[in-house]
């Protein structure tokens, strides 16, 4: 099938926003070099605002090609945004400070048996339950969560404690690569897989015991060899630190929370109305709250709302691709493609393809998730983890080259679980 002329606009559109977010840092240094329009060059650095930018050009374009906005309005209600709304809503509940309070004290006791258990002190075994356990966690609570409760522990007990680059690339792409594929022990968590259990009839037995074993152990091989690798440069505990006090009833509250939105995923009218009674909620008990992650969250949803507009016309090169692949070409051209667009997407054009075999089944979802910590666009919930800790480096942005060459030995490591054991 021939492309329209709206759909090679659209690809060339997409193509020019995956070289944006590849250049984000360009544009921050620019900001610095440049002050007097620096207010213009750190909107073009915000990675989180670089696909909503392109997906209005595509449909400022769709009104003056159609002479009206009738066919733009129609193709923007065609799309489905209930993963950019259920991210924004998991992330303000995810970053509430009560849930982030009970987060800390899971991980702070993991991280003390673990450290009696081997004798190592308690900053490295906290890091690494941080990025061994959460990303697991994710499985549960979905994956967005668990990215920004690993995102902000990061950014409390590493991040904001230490002025390493090198140190924060290893984190950031050890942290993007297990919240992917940590992510696989359910069928509801992570968004690759969420897009075709039910076209494929996958339940959650068959997900863990098809992906889940691998998933769990590459993440802890991952966060094991990280740890060993990055131990020395760790920031040392702060021992002036104060542990925060919480009511109980007021972390249980926040995890009821957490836990309906979780539920109702597929369901915006739900869990957007559990977010604003939540709001509420929160202005009830001002006293055991932070500011609310709302700006993040605003930008995250923004970056994927973008992506379903921009994604949406890329079916009639990316389909013909999947079809005319081998199962073991399909793993390898999944986990690169999902390096240039989201893998959710990605496994949902692969779901149209009919007649697939369970090894292409396979083959598609091992390899979206694989890849999705290769670079910002890969994974629903990364541009959650950048939004947060962005800030610490230098210049206020992370290079896209630096970041996939930090994910690289992970998604190798990766690799070798899905495809050689």
């Amino acid at each position: 099938m021939n492309p329209t002329t709206l759909q090679i606009i659209a690809t060339t559109l997409f193509g020019i926003a995956v070289l944006h977010t590849f250049s984000s840092s360009f544009f921050e240094h620019l900001a610095h070099k440049q002050p007097n329009h620096s207010g213009l060059w750190h909107l073009l650095g915000e990675v989180e605002a670089v696909f909503g930018f392109w997906a209005m050009i595509l449909i400022v374009f769709m009104a003056f090609a159609a002479g009206g906005y009738q066919p733009s309005v129609e193709y923007l209600e065609s799309r489905n945004y209930t993963e950019p709304l259920f991210v924004f809503a998991i992330m303000v509940v995810a970053a509430s400070r009560p849930v982030l309070h009970f987060a800390s004290e899971l991980v702070r006791l993991v991280s003390g048996l673990l450290s009696q258990l081997f004798r190592i002190n308690n900053v490295t075994t906290s890091y690494f339950v941080t990025l061994a356990m959460v990303p697991l966690l994710g499985s549960f609570i979905t994956e967005p969560a668990a990215m920004t409760l690993a995102a902000l522990l990061l950014k409390k007990k590493v991040f904001s404690q230490t002025s390493n680059a090198k140190l924060m690339y290893l984190t950031i792409g050890v942290l993007f690569v297990n919240i992917s594929i940590g992510g696989a022990l359910t069928s509801f968590a992570a968004p690759p897989i969420l897009m075709v259990a039910s076209a494929w009839g996958w339940d959650t037995a068959y997900v863990f015991q098809t992906f889940g074993v691998k998933a769990a152990l590459a993440v802890i091989v991952n966060a094991t060899l990280v740890t060993l690798l990055v131990r020395k440069d760790l920031p040392k505990a702060n021992a002036n630190h104060q542990n925060d006090v919480m009511p109980l009833f007021v972390v249980a509250v926040h995890l009821l929370f957490l836990a309906g939105i979780v539920v109702f995923a597929h369901h915006p009218v739900v869990f957007m109305g559990l977010l604003l009674f939540f709001m509420g909620y929160t202005h009830a008990y001002a006293k055991f709250q932070s500011p609310l992650l709302l700006k993040e969250a605003l930008m995250v949803a923004f970056f994927l709302a973008g992506l379903v507009v921009l994604g949406g016309m890329q079916q009639w090169w990316l389909q013909p691709i999947l079809e005319n692949m081998s199962s073991t070409l399909v793993y390898y051209g999944a986990t690169a493609l999902t390096a240039i667009t989201d893998n959710a997407a990605l496994t949902y054009l692969g779901s149209l393809v009919e007649g697939t075999s369970e090894e292409f089944k396979y083959a598609l979802v091992a390899g979206a998730i694989t890849g999705g910590g290769l670079t910002v666009i890969a994974n629903a919930p990364n541009p959650a983890g950048m939004s947060i800790l962005r800030e610490h480096f230098p210049d206020g942005s992370v290079s896209a080259l630096w970041l996939f060459l930090a994910a690289l030995p992970p998604t190798i490591v990766a690799i070798i679980a899905f495809q050689f054991i």
